[in-house]
């Protein structure tokens, strides 16, 4: 039992950095003016709901470390990707040096 608690560890921690590299996003984006955030918008407003989903799995595997974890790594890869695409799509629509990079 130790070692898929030391595993549900080692996840929290990936899926919180992940969580803080989207929240950063989400953070650079929301100080552009109107303009530069319609490029974006939809593409934001989903990163918005993948930090919440980040946030709930999280909370969940703090207090409930399951043991089958074939639909939660199923679930996870395909919003990875999606976090992904959407990442690559926002960089696609606004220049590093319009988020501060």
């Amino acid at each position: 039992m130790e070692a898929v608690q030391s595993y549900c560890d080692n996840v929290v921690t990936e899926l919180s950095v992940w969580k803080a590299k989207a929240y950063d996003v989400v953070r650079r984006f929301d100080k552009l003016s109107s303009g530069e955030k319609g490029k974006v918008a939809d593409q934001i407003n989903d990163l918005h709901v993948y930090i919440e989903e980040l946030e709930n799995r999280i909370a969940r595997l703090r207090t409930e470390c399951p043991t089958d974890w074939k639909a939660d790594q199923i679930e996870m890869e395909n919003a990875f990707g999606h976090l992904k695409g959407k990442f690559n799509d926002i960089y696609a629509n606004v220049s590093p040096g319009d988020i501060g990079g």
